[in-house]
């Protein structure tokens, strides 16, 4: 069977966050992927039994499917798993994520979220709302740094879907890209604190009655408190 053709090589910005045994489940899933024991279009199998296949740490694999995901090879889906993707849905945008910055994505997140809010909140349905709500469970759910975050993520993505403007959806969708880059993993992990976790818990739950209660001015409030915050947080990283 022949391998499957390789999207461009776009080095990632800043020391890599990957080390040996990342690798190492990075070359093996692309072997397996070009090899086609997992077909395109089909979802891989659960991380719990992927780990365990690898005898690696669950915390391992999931950088290694972060890094397979941003080679445009697999695409994770909230609560649905990892798909392997068709050649034709390769994302040409994995440049322009790789090459923003974390200032670049703040003020990116600065111009795009508060009014994703607002119009989230005039059109988003109760069934988008609902959602919402799960993922809020998920992130309450969870003490895990990249868990957490994956979950705010998704919340964010929802948002601008609830937003019913296609192009400001895929507007974000880029952005979601840029904030999973492998360099900005890794400083989450080590600023994503238990009190951060438990600062982010409370505002997305207040966030959640603000949208469901179609309060714009209230939620549009605590979208810039959180964007506060990470700015925060980025010039203690400096």
């Amino acid at each position: 069977m022949s391998s499957l053709p390789q999207p461009p090589h776009v080095a990632a910005p800043g020391k890599p966050a990957s080390g040996p045994a990342v690798q190492m489940v990075v070359d093996a899933l692309s072997n397996r992927l070009a090899s086609g024991d997992y077909p395109r279009g089909s979802r891989l199998p659960a991380e719990r039994q992927l780990a365990a296949s690898l005898q690696v740490a669950r915390n391992t694999l999931r950088e290694a499917l972060d890094i397979l995901e941003q080679k445009g090879l697999i695409q994770r889906r909230a609560g649905a798993g990892s798909y392997v993707v068709e050649p034709e849905h390769w994302d040409n945008a994995v440049p322009v994520a790789a090459a923003t910055g974390p200032l670049h994505l703040h003020v990116t997140r600065g111009i795009l979220e508060p009014e994703i809010v607002r119009l989230a909140i005039l059109n988003m349905p109760a069934a988008g709302i609902e959602t919402l709500a799960q993922l809020v469970e998920e992130m309450r759910a969870t003490n895990d740094p990249a868990q957490f975050t994956r979950a705010e993520e998704d919340f964010q993505q929802k948002l601008a879907e609830g937003t019913g403007n296609p192009l400001l959806v895929s507007c974000y969708n880029l952005v979601v890209k840029a904030r999973r880059q492998r360099h900005r993993a890794a400083m989450l992990r080590r600023l994503m604190t238990a009190e951060r976790l438990a600062f982010q818990r409370c505002v997305h739950a207040a966030l959640l009655n603000a949208i469901a209660s179609r309060d714009i001015a209230a939620a549009t409030e605590l979208v810039q408190e959180m964007l506060v915050e990470e700015q925060r947080l980025l010039m203690q990283e400096d």
